[in-house]
């Protein structure tokens, strides 16, 4: 009979506080997107305001799952549950189209330059591939039961 309890590292708690931090600030950048008011709207260029009003809304649906799945699963992470793999999982699957759709199939090149509107998709895949195998090894190590 197996009764000890395996001991979770310092540094899990604190990623997972990091990743808790960070998904917050996702859902929060989907809230200011999606409901940007009009006066926001009305102080951006031309290009700026055009390239928010013209994401479809199949975009803001994965932007959603996205960031609420991410969200989800750190606090599975939190609550030291393996299904938070599965979550992250869902949100990468949400997070890639949309972040290809965002590079190359809107005007952001154009209204940001290359480097700011490919480099924050970068960032948001890289910490998505990277949550994926944060809980990976959570499950390895019997960490997430």
């Amino acid at each position: 009979m197996n009764d000890f309890k395996i001991k979770v590292p310092i540094w899990f708690w604190v990623v997972t506080i990091i990743l808790v931090l960070w998904n917050l600030m996702g859902v929060l950048s989907f809230f200011m997107h999606t409901f940007m008011p009009e006066d926001a709207l009305a102080v951006m260029s031309e290009q700026e305001r055009k390239l928010y009003t013209s994401y479809p809304i199949w975009g803001a649906l994965l932007f959603a799952i996205a960031v609420f799945c991410g969200l989800i699963g750190s606090f599975g992470l939190v609550l030291k549950k393996r299904w938070s793999k599965l979550v992250f999982i869902i949100s990468l699957c949400a997070m890639v189209p949309q972040m290809i759709h965002n590079v190359f199939f809107t005007e952001s090149i154009e209204v940001y330059g290359i480097q700011q509107a490919v480099t924050m998709p970068s960032i948001v895949i890289a910490i998505g591939l990277f949550v994926v195998w944060f809980s990976s090894l959570g499950i390895k190590k019997n960490w997430l039961k």
